[in-house]
């Protein structure tokens, strides 16, 4: 006779790894570290872009899958995987499957989560702009008075360390390059590298901005959400008269509700103009759900500032 006093019917006994290893087939056990695969969701993709990561602050690992802008917790993934329309489906899904987990292979045992070191930008140096620098985002129609505004400056290197739990430095990599580029705020601080060279890491975020809000003037009707900075800067080029920009830290990541009350109560409307694939309309249709604001679909290239880069600034602002 099958015992059945050890199954659960609590989620908080299922181990936090284990809907991420059971349902993604991951070939090793999770502890606390992060791990990167090929989208579920966009099966065809060839460069993983996945991410299975720990959040220390509340305990539970988590997922971005970046090809689809999708993103979550155990739940959310148990949505996905079975086409679920709830979280409760998914919580009766996973309990169920755990249950019968434990009836075959027996309790996975709570695990302590170890907290592994990860690299963090510490240094880097500003040189000055070059040709190359001129020829790249003049291609947008992005000039010198515009990158002044956004305070973006180019870099003549940074340096990334990954220290251990005793704060000693473990780990210590400097990267140079032609391309390189520094997002700033206001004060002077760094909150994002930018590398249009480098195809698997454009972005290094640096700490929580929305991008373009120092530079509002809260004086247009409209408010509009872009992808990135630099399709922020590309909308100042079109010089619309009546709106005026910012945007999030990445496009597959809702600005928070507390950062965003503050200013959109001062705009008659806000839209959401973010890039024309999957991902970018997946991640406009979630600021509809949310926050109720209508998206813009630009069926010219990829995002805004290709689109200036292809057809030039009057069939773009006419678009």
């Amino acid at each position: 006779m099958i015992s059945t006093k050890n199954l659960i019917s609590d989620l908080n006994d299922i181990p936090a790894g284990w809907p991420f290893e059971h349902y993604l087939g991951l070939s090793e056990n999770l502890d606390g570290q992060d791990v990167k695969i090929r989208s579920i969701i966009n099966t065809r993709e060839k460069t993983p872009s996945m991410f299975i990561y720990f959040d220390v602050n509340k305990g539970i690992y988590k997922f971005k899958d970046f090809s689809s802008g999708l993103y979550g917790d155990s739940l959310e993934l148990v949505k996905i995987v079975f086409d679920l329309k709830s979280r409760g489906e998914a919580v009766i899904k996973l309990m169920a499957d755990y249950n019968e987990h434990i009836l075959n292979n027996g309790h996975n045992p709570i695990i302590q989560y170890k907290s592994y070191s990860k690299y963090k930008v510490t240094d880097y140096e500003i040189r000055h702009w070059t040709t190359i620098d001129q020829k790249y985002w003049t291609k947008f129609n992005i000039g010198s008075r515009l990158l002044e505004k956004y305070n973006v400056a180019p870099l003549e290197y940074y340096k990334m360390e990954k220290k251990n739990e005793e704060g000693i430095i473990e780990k210590s990599i400097t990267i140079k390059g032609f391309s390189i580029y520094g997002y700033f705020k206001n004060d002077g601080s760094i909150y994002k590298i930018y590398q249009p060279k480098v195809s698997k890491k454009k972005f290094i975020k640096i700490k929580n901005y929305i991008q373009g809000s120092e530079q509002l003037k809260y004086d247009k009707k409209y408010l509009v959400i872009t992808s990135s900075l630099k399709d922020l800067m590309a909308f100042n080029r079109l010089k619309l008269s009546d709106a005026e920009s910012i945007a999030p830290d990445s496009e597959n990541t809702l600005i928070p509700e507390s950062m965003l009350k503050g200013i959109i109560s001062k705009y008659e409307k806000v839209f959401v103009l973010f890039d024309n694939d999957e991902a970018g309309i997946t991640s406009m249709k979630k600021y509809k759900e949310k926050y109720g604001f209508d998206y813009v679909i630009l069926n010219m290239e990829k995002d805004l500032s290709d689109s200036i880069k292809a057809h030039g600034l009057t069939k773009t602002r006419e678009t």
